[in-house]
């Protein structure tokens, strides 16, 4: 299994993408600062330090970072938590 980074228009978001489903159903998820989510992913991409919120959708997720945090730095820390759950 993989995981795409993908950029987006807005810099301080990267949207990553699996080869598999993440979420159920047609609805997305968005997880803002002092949320919680039902997902445990979302939850514990939030608590990486530098990420502002995340969206989910299916197989991907966008995350947002704080502008004072560099995609170098961040990056690596939310694919550890991808492949934490297998993806």
């Amino acid at each position: 299994m993989g995981v795409r980074a993908e950029s987006t228009p807005n810099p301080n978001a990267v949207k990553f993408t699996t080869d598999s489903l993440i979420f159920q159903g047609e609805g997305s998820i968005s997880v803002m600062p002092g949320d919680t989510s039902e997902y445990a992913i979302l939850n514990d991409l939030m608590q990486v330090n530098g990420v502002d919120n995340v969206f989910g959708y299916q197989n991907f997720i966008t995350v947002n970072k704080n502008f004072d945090v560099e995609w170098d730095e961040l990056q690596p820390r939310v694919m550890e938590v991808l492949k934490k759950y297998g993806y």
